[in-house]
């Protein structure tokens, strides 16, 4: 390889980290302004903060209002996620391991929720509980909504797990005289492990952050943490509001870290 090769690839390689870091730069440093103006002594909801100070923190956590949203927020995220998690796993196990002509026409209906628009599913599911009765303004329909938005997370991650496992290995177990439910629990279940606790990490997040689902679904007196951010931000314009997100952001982050340290991301296959 000459001198003028090697030169071009060297420039190749630092353009392509330049636009990498480029890359991250754009999609971190949104995040980086809403924590320094979480942190800003100032009244007003202003950037470059004026001085450091956490008393928007203080605030945030003497505001009645906004930790009975947190509280709600998690709970629904929690119950969210067991629910899609459950449905979205045995899905995954019927279209990879049974279905065989309806394969991709199931596979197209458990997606169909990040095809469309969440507020088509968000008006289409409340006309639903109303024609039906059930559910209809409470936590249960609310559940129903959540779960609907994050099965799709839950199922391709789970699918792809199942897809990269060798199921003879269950089959193994089966022969030798384990019954299904413990072939399934000591076989199968550890080697879909990464992609269950993916799929689940991402039904958390995106039904803590549902918005368009909840305002529509949500029953009287009833609010979740980005509807009474919403509001907040109608009337107030201080950092309160950025101390919301930067809590919002720690939880994520405290998400990953969590995943990271019990299994690793490095085994995580994003469906």
């Amino acid at each position: 390889m000459n001198n003028g090769s090697m030169v071009a690839d060297r420039t190749a390689d630092l353009l392509l980290r330049v636009f990498i870091g480029a890359v991250y730069a754009f999609l971190l440093l949104p995040i980086v302004v809403i924590v320094l103006m979480s942190l800003n002594a100032g009244e007003f909801l202003t950037f470059p903060p004026q001085g450091l100070s956490l008393r928007w923190f203080g605030a945030l956590f003497a505001n009645e209002g906004f930790m009975r949203a947190m509280g709600t927020s998690l709970a629904l995220a929690a119950a969210a996620t067991v629910g899609a998690t459950l449905i979205g796993t045995g899905a995954a196990l019927y279209v990879v391991r049974h279905a065989t002509r309806t394969r991709e026409a199931l596979r197209l209906l458990l997606m169909m929720p990040l095809m469309l628009p969440e507020i088509l599913t968000a008006i289409a599911l409340l006309f639903f509980l109303y024609a039906t009765g059930i559910g209809t303004r409470t936590v249960f329909g609310l559940v129903v909504g959540h779960v609907l938005v994050t099965l799709p997370y839950v199922f391709t991650n789970v699918a792809s797990a199942l897809y990269n496992q060798d199921g003879s290995l269950e089959q193994a177990a089966r022969s030798l005289g384990a019954s299904p439910a413990r072939a399934f629990a000591r076989v199968t279940l550890p080697l879909i492990k990464p992609g269950l606790i993916t799929g689940a990490l991402f039904a958390f997040v995106i039904s803590f952050d549902l918005f368009n689902m909840s305002l529509l679904l949500k029953g009287v007196g009833m609010t979740t943490l980005p509807l009474q951010l919403f509001d907040y931000l109608r009337w107030d314009f201080d950092p309160t509001a950025a101390a919301v997100s930067t809590v919002s952001i720690v939880l994520t982050l405290a998400a990953v870290v969590w995943i990271d340290r019990s299994v690793g991301l490095r085994t995580l296959r994003f469906g």
